[in-house]
């Protein structure tokens, strides 16, 4: 019995999505509940698992295909059982596959296509025997595996090779730059052509020609194209301004040092620094509810709730999820949504509810060791809480320049809205409640 793998239905936000990666091949044995394939959105990358356990019978949709929700990308065939060989698909899959896999970057020359169903075996093609021979090798492009047949590489060659296309897999120009170098370093500095590749011009002495150079061309992620997407509407759309100032840390220091032993051991969590931020960015949105609120249209629209979001950075770009009704939470709540926020961002397992919503949003550029920076407001926001590196830093205190741990924070907000005043009002409040914070143990 044939069943479809569908994309799952996305939010209303989402319109589309692209599949990453398949994990499996076609042929594949698969089992119910295993990740087939990973789909990327303009928020989150999903994982697909398989709806029932059998043989992936045929991908409809290839690794850069872009996708809607309930979009069949394949179907499993539930009758076939796993024998100890992978059953192997027809010569029409397999012809689809390559084509399918073609469309990657490795489409063949348009005389090639016109001439395929007129084209007669000769010695000039490799074996099929000897392409099956690298069908191991899962990282050879279809055109690539077919160059390395032709010029006699074996396995423990191409592995040395770095592929330059997507995921790593080696391309057919990976391919012809190996066998030209191998040639251009061996003994007899061989003139023999390599198979599949243009006519190579003849050196010059000097240094190397700018057409030698070489580069490398990576399509965006749909997550990197959504982030540049807001990054330019937030500057075009907002009046964008910043104000800075500088914190204390020294009470926050000393406050961790006291308690750190008592509270990790009550509540099974470090305490951090972040914690404290977002207890102070609430008392600043709550002092000033301009800074909470967003622009729609012609109205402002006054937020009475809290939701707080935080950057984190993850291997496919910045995230931003967020923290319902931070004003209710304890600081070790906050540490603990923090943790798993971040741990998840890491995994790739932040789902997209997570990352909607936010009233107002706080970035650390100081765990790269950033000192001073103007945060772009996350939209439709109208405000976002930059912090800093902490470092010690000469200060006068009653006359005296003595030495304190010193954080830079910045404040960039949206001026249509908020004026100079709440915005340095807002960000003194911070100040104020960061250099005099309450102890962690008169929460519960």
């Amino acid at each position: 019995m044939l069943i479809e793998v569908k994309i799952p239905a996305l939010s209303e936000s989402v319109a589309e999505a692209t599949l990453v990666n398949w994990h499996k091949k076609q042929g594949d044995p698969v089992e119910r509940g295993e990740n087939l394939i990973d789909i990327e959105t303009d928020k989150v990358v999903l994982e697909l698992p398989a709806p029932q356990s059998g043989t992936l019978a045929e991908i409809i949709k290839d690794d850069g295909a872009t996708v809607t929700s309930e979009e069949i990308i394949a179907r499993i065939d539930t009758d076939t059982k796993d024998n100890g060989t992978t059953p192997k698909a027809d010569t029409k899959s397999e012809t689809e596959s390559t084509e399918a896999n073609a469309s990657e970057g490795e489409a063949e020359p348009e005389s090639a296509k016109d001439t395929a169903t007129e084209r007669k075996p000769d010695t000039s093609q490799p074996s099929q025997a000897a392409i099956k021979s690298l069908d191991s090798t899962q990282t050879l492009m279809p055109a690539a595996k077919r160059i390395a047949a032709d010029n006699d590489l074996d396995t423990s060659e191409i592995e040395t090779i770095q592929g330059t296309g997507r995921e790593g897999r080696i391309t057919k120009e990976d391919i012809l730059n190996f066998v030209r170098n191998k040639k251009e370093t061996s003994a007899d500095q061989s003139t023999e052509s390599i198979p599949g590749a243009p006519p190579e011009q003849p050196k010059t002495s000097g240094s190397p020609k700018i057409s030698e150079r070489s580069e490398k061309r990576v399509p965006m992620t749909r997550l990197r194209m959504r982030i540049a997407e807001r990054l330019v509407q937030s500057q075009s759309t907002a009046a964008i301004l910043t104000t800075f100032n500088e914190v204390n840390m020294q009470s926050i220091i000393d406050l961790r040092t006291r308690y750190k032993e008592v509270f990790e051991k009550k509540h099974g969590i470090k305490l951090g620094f972040t914690s404290f931020f977002v207890k102070a960015a609430v008392a600043a949105l709550k002092k000033f509810p301009i800074i909470n609120a967003s622009v729609d249209g012609n109205d402002i629209v006054y937020h009475e709730y809290y939701d707080i979001g935080i950057a984190v950075a993850s291997p496919r770009g910045l995230v931003v999820p967020i923290l319902r009704d931070a004003d209710k939470l304890t600081l070790a709540e906050i540490e603990k949504q923090i943790a798993d926020l971040a741990k998840r961002a890491q995994e790739g397992k932040i789902t997209i509810e997570e990352l909607t919503g936010g009233t107002f949003s706080i970035t650390n550029g100081g765990v790269f060791g950033s000192m001073l920076s103007t945060p772009i407001i996350n939209p439709p926001q109208s405000a976002i809480l930059g912090i800093h590196a902490t470092k010690p830093r000469p200060v006068v205190e009653n006359g005296q320049i003595v030495i304190r741990p010193m954080n830079y924070v910045a404040l960039s907000y949206d001026h249509r809205i908020i004026d100079g005043r709440e915005a340095v009002l807002s960000l003194v409040t911070i100040k104020e409640a960061l250099e005099y914070p309450v102890s962690p143990l008169f929460e519960n």
